[in-house]
């Protein structure tokens, strides 16, 4: 595997991610009906999803195929990859389902609203962790370092594809959680059904990623090619039908009842994750240097700001009219 990269700046945002994760343990503890239910898709969703997609990117990445990527190594790792990429891809999603646990709305709108919110959010950590190449033991390697096909569309060398598959990846482990979610309450909350489907809907979710539903949603194919100007088609679609269902649901159904109140303190790492993450990207984007992309990064970090302090401000009127 190769020897230790220290880059303090790697450090710092890997501790961060650690701290906040560890924090994120003890509100599932603290605040989830079954604890142990949650942390188990916390587990399986870091070890079984993430992790296993990733690893796979990397390894094809390694030997030099084009359309892939490579990470730079962390004190943490399974295998090529930081354990802090796949926990604080969990984060957002599970922050985002347990906030919209607070809203009485649809649950086939659950997919879309998490899958665009992890989109967003990957707007304001991506393009910084491109930028970030430092000088190691190991010669010059980047945070993160994708190696786009020739020709295709990409942002800041990005394939534009690799932020629509945010609303996929979050979508279908959404889908799939939900649906073992309600299996589990019919069994009558059964401790096999709760510690299986977990392990179930990773193992499906990742069926689902590798199959060819992914490439229709990341460039309609077989229809077109992976060059072809569809990339953007298809980012600015799901976004638009994303961003459609998230207006749906909060404009017609909001007012239904909300469940339970947002706290700042008793939330804080809810809170964390969506604001907290997006502003300490923009700060090493601006201390980094990496003007270029920084316009992006506060745009990423303004959107989900204005979503937080959206439900935010519905959830108190809620409360105080009630």
């Amino acid at each position: 595997m190769g020897s230790i990269t220290l880059v303090p700046v790697w450090m710092i945002q890997d501790i961060l991610v650690l701290i906040i994760a560890t924090l994120m343990v003890f509100y599932i503890i603290n605040n989830e009906e079954r604890p142990k239910v949650v942390l188990m898709q916390f587990i399986c969703f870091v070890f079984f999803y993430a992790a296993a997609f990733e690893n796979v990117a990397v390894f094809m990445g390694s030997i030099g195929k084009e359309g892939f990527y490579s990470y730079g190594r962390s004190i943490l790792m399974i295998f090529n990859v930081p354990i802090t990429v796949p926990i604080i891809e969990f984060l957002i999603i599970y922050s985002t389902l347990r906030v919209l646990k607070t809203i009485n709305i649809p649950s086939w709108t659950k997919p879309f609203i998490t899958g665009l919110t992890a989109m967003i959010f990957d707007f304001s950590l991506d393009p910084v962790a491109v930028k970030q190449i430092f000088q190691t033991s190991e010669g010059i390697i980047g945070r993160w370092s994708y190696y786009p096909i020739s020709g295709e569309p990409v942002i800041y060398g990005e394939p534009v594809m690799n932020f629509t598959g945010w609303i996929y990846i979050a979508g279908y482990w959404t889908i799939f959680i939900l649906i073992g979610e309600w299996w589990h309450k019919k069994k009558g909350y059964s401790n096999l059904i709760g510690y299986l489907y977990p392990f179930l809907a990773s193992i499906l979710s990742l069926i689902c990623l590798v199959s060819p539903i992914s490439n229709f949603f990341n460039y309609m194919g077989p229809f077109f090619n992976r060059t072809s100007n569809m990339q953007w088609v298809m980012l600015v679609s799901l976004s638009v039908i994303s961003l459609g269902i998230l207006v749906l649901a909060f404009v017609k159904f909001w007012d239904r009842r909300f469940v339970c109140s947002l706290n700042f303190r008793k939330d804080f790492p809810i809170m964390f994750t969506f604001l907290g993450f997006p502003l300490i990207n923009t700060l090493f984007c601006i201390l980094g240097g990496y003007m270029e992309v920084l316009w992006l990064v506060v745009l990423a970090e303004l959107l989900l700001l204005i979503g937080w302090c959206g439900i935010y401000i519905l959830n108190k009127k809620f409360f105080l009219r009630n």
